[in-house]
């Protein structure tokens, strides 16, 4: 993106002008529509025109960042687009007029970007949200969509919002991370990818939990990755995101209420609805609602192998988190009844944590043991050790394995996968020695 000083740029003679060129351009495309791949450089032949129609002489600068902000205002979505098209920015955050952040390799950085005002912003959302057949007005001032792309977008406006409309956007990663590019960047370790392998494989129900941001829907995609290509697959989602790269898959997503308020299709809807599509696997991209119920239930009774993730902070947070939302179900149950439905359902829960320094790692690998008393019981089988802070703020530690087997051994020898004593921190020098003994 140019350099032309922000002070010039929102100049009110600059914005006048910005506007009489977009009116210019937006009426001849109007008028002589042209193809698709051609869109844009018919728009900037127009631009060009109308600009030397005006007789004016900007600095070179000045002039190609006004023609930058139109095309992106007429083709794209303004001001964020740069921020859309730069591949290291993985969240955009627009707090009002003034307030526009970035998060680039885990850091949250305040750009220099300007909205001219609350209107602006509205334009936005709604060209955002209208192709999708989505409102936003005072009656319903939030709205979830998705962009062309994938990117996920959430709007606030007032009077939900106090300080103006505001614009959260999680962006679309293009191309799927590999289980080798995770464990360069230091997420797991080869050991610990081949037990997640080995366990999604065998049919064991995973839940991946984590905070807002930790990468739960990344590493679901690495983990549907290991499910055969001779299963059916049913994905369940608010928004879809995930990229699974099997034939046979059937995609759903929930839709929100009509004008009337009627006609919404939850994810709990659609947890139910998939029980009677014959499926092999059931993939849910977040469960935050009585959904937990159906799902728990659903892989109590056959449906082995499914996938979904959860919001908590720990594997113990997640057993509470679950217990609350399947409260939320509304069938009364007594708290041990859940327990026990959630201990002979979930096999691993995987936790993912955004660290302080910004990166994402799988922090534990527990296995769900079953019931003691009235307490779930869990084992730890692999876990992030912090051992300090280096001078640049970035945390060492180190991801092992705690030396236990999960009780769950027998069925992935059962899938053929006999792990070896190393892939659970037993030392084989050590073991030779005593063997020799």
């Amino acid at each position: 993106m140019n350099n032309a000083p922000q002070s010039f740029v929102h100049n009110p003679e600059v914005l006048k002008l910005k506007s009489y060129l977009i009116g210019i351009v937006a009426r001849e495309m109007e008028a002589k529509p042209p193809a698709m791949h051609e869109r844009r450089q018919v728009l900037t032949q127009y631009l060009q025109q109308a600009y030397q129609s005006t007789k004016l002489q900007l600095p070179n600068t000045l002039r190609d960042q006004i023609f930058h902000e139109i095309v992106d205002e007429l083709l794209g979505f303004g001001l964020i687009q740069s921020f859309l098209d730069d591949d290291d920015i993985t969240e955009i955050m627009v707090n009002g007029t003034n307030h526009v952040f970035i998060e680039r390799k885990g850091k949250l950085t305040k750009t220099n970007v300007n909205f001219e005002s609350d209107d602006q912003i509205l334009r936005l959302i709604d060209k955002i949200i209208l192709p999708l057949g989505r409102r936003i007005d005072a009656d319903s001032p939030t709205v979830d969509a998705r962009l062309p792309d994938g990117s996920r977008v959430n709007a606030v406006i007032p009077p939900v919002a106090i300080d103006g409309p505001t614009i959260t956007i999680r962006k679309f990663v293009k191309g799927r991370l590999s289980v080798d590019q995770l464990i360069q960047l230091g997420s797991l370790t080869r050991s610990m990818s081949e037990f997640i392998k080995a366990c999604v494989i065998s049919r064991l129900n995973i839940i991946v939990s984590g905070g807002t941001g930790s990468g739960k829907t990344t590493l679901l995609n690495v983990l549907s990755g290991f499910i055969p290509s001779d299963e059916r697959i049913v994905t369940i989602e608010d928004a879809a995101e995930l990229q699974l790269q099997q034939e046979h898959i059937v995609r759903m997503e929930t839709k929100p209420p009509n004008l009337e308020g009627k006609s919404s299709v939850s994810i709990r809807d659609l947890v139910r609805n998939a029980l009677r599509m014959r499926p092999d696997r059931i993939i849910v991209g977040e469960v935050r609602g009585g959904e937990a119920l159906d799902m728990l239930q659903a892989m109590n009774t056959g449906h082995d192998g499914s996938l979904t993730t959860v919001h908590a902070n720990s594997p113990r947070d997640t057993i509470s988190r679950l217990e609350t939302l399947c409260m939320m179900a509304g069938m009364d149950l007594p708290v041990r009844v859940v327990r026990e439905q959630i201990a002979s359902a979930v096999d691993l829960i995987v936790q993912t944590t955004r660290l302080k320094d910004g990166a994402r790692k799988i922090t534990s690998i527990t296995e769900v043991a079953g019931m003691e008393g009235e307490t779930v019981v869990m084992t730890d089988i692999f876990r992030f050790e912090q051992t300090g802070i280096a001078a640049g703020g970035n945390i060492t530690g180190e991801l092992k394995p705690t030396g236990i087997r999960p009780l769950f051994t027998p069925r992935l020898e059962a899938s053929g996968f006999r792990l070896g004593p190393e892939v659970f921190g037993a030392n084989l020098s050590e073991m030779l020695g005593n063997r020799r003994r």
